[in-house]
């Protein structure tokens, strides 16, 4: 699964966004341009990926080899991932708790 598609995936069920061609369907007849949400690389967006995503707990932290890790429960399923992006570490744990296992490597 590519990172855009597990982005498009993430929005729909963890946002509860709509998704169209070129946007994301935010709620009340609103939309965004699909480029304005890029979990992957912005870190606020990978943050407001989890919070909404609830999870029961996560933990982040930097290790001396420069990697970032982040470890997210979310519904008795744990998820980890260590990157150079703390971005890129969060989303990929968000969506190996999901059940994602395939998500953009």
């Amino acid at each position: 699964m590519t990172a855009d598609h597990l982005t498009v995936v993430l929005a729909e069920q963890v946002m509860g966004w709509g998704v169209a061609p070129d946007r994301f369907l935010v709620g009340h007849r609103s939309w965004i341009p699909r480029w304005r949400f890029q979990p992957w690389e912005r870190l606020e967006d990978a943050f407001c990926l989890l919070e909404k995503a609830q999870p029961e707990q996560y933990r982040m932290g930097a290790g001396r080899d420069g990697l970032f890790s982040a470890q997210v429960q979310i519904q008795g399923r744990v998820g980890e991932a260590r990157d150079g992006s703390k971005a890129r570490a969060i989303t990929l744990a968000i969506a190996r708790a999901l059940g994602l296992e395939e998500a953009a490597e």
